[in-house]
């Protein structure tokens, strides 16, 4: 069986001291994996990662968190974060998404819940949805799909996404990463073309397994988000990109299907979506 953990970070700090180790350990286990930028220098980095190695590729894009200064920590993190604020810079990016190895626009999208109390929160929500438009506005250019980190905003997110649409934009689509809404939210993103990708919170949250069990297999990719989000039972840990197998294990237990079926449909639609080579899975 053949594995694509379609969201990761695995060029990120979490792995200074072993990357390359973790990335071959990755690949050994059948799993190949799309490596995630958040900012420009990260997704540069990333770039150069996934030149060395076959079946690894990356995104390059400007996580809504970077826009604004702010440290946070919550569960889903391994040490505090700070983020310096960056300004999405078009040219920087354009050039970015001209390597050969890039194959979508991303993260982007809109992100309400990570708000600092001490900004002014309707200019972050309008930098925020600049930004994403910028996003999109290359994703057209460039005819690469785009990958969505979305929290406490999916409507709204979806209402952005439908206006490029039906405007004949964003022609590859995308995928929503990291899915924690409702089976109906999820189904507003389908209908627009996109997919769904479930992370290791599938394993031990009823809300999201609920929404898992009521989608099409045929919309759905699977992803670890390491260094992040490690699936039980080893929560608490860093993540490693071949976890991604412990999702589609519990994906296969929800809908009934064997994990080789998870395995090759998931795989297909990462394939189809990010248009990877075929030796490359």
């Amino acid at each position: 069986m053949t594995f694509i953990d379609s969201h990761c970070h695995v060029h990120f700090r979490a792995y200074d001291a072993d990357m390359d180790e973790v990335i071959k350990r990755t690949l050994a286990a059948g799993v190949f994996l799309i490596t995630v930028g958040t900012q420009k220098d990260t997704s540069r980095h990333g770039l150069e990662v996934a030149a060395r190695y076959e079946g690894m590729w990356a995104t390059v894009g400007l996580h809504p968190n970077h826009l604004t200064k702010q440290e946070f920590l919550d569960e889903a993190e391994l040490e505090p974060v700070k983020t310096r604020e960056e300004t999405f810079d078009m040219e920087v990016y354009r050039e970015l998404a001209r390597h050969p190895k890039c194959v979508a626009i991303g993260e982007t999208g809109l992100d309400y819940y990570r708000i600092p109390e001490s900004a002014d929160v309707a200019q972050v929500k309008e930098k925020q949805r600049a930004t994403v438009r910028a996003h999109f506005d290359l994703a057209s250019e460039a005819n690469l799909p785009v990958s969505i980190h979305c929290r406490d905003a999916y409507g709204e997110q979806a209402s952005l996404i439908a206006e490029y649409v039906q405007a004949g934009k964003l022609a590859r689509r995308g995928v929503i990463h990291c899915f924690t809404g409702t089976a109906e939210e999820a189904r507003a993103f389908i209908e627009l073309g996109f997919l769904i990708s479930f992370s290791g919170i599938v394993t031990f949250s009823k809300n999201v397994q609920a929404t898992a069990r009521a989608l099409p297999l045929e919309s759905l990719l699977i992803e670890t988000d390491s260094p992040y989000l490690t699936p039980a039972p080893n929560r608490g840990g860093r993540n490693e990109p071949w976890r991604v197998k412990d999702v589609a294990r519990k994906l296969a237990e929800l809908k009934g299907v064997s994990v080789e079926d998870v395995a090759r449909v998931t795989t297909a639609n990462a394939q189809n979506l990010f248009r990877l080579p075929p030796e490359g899975v």
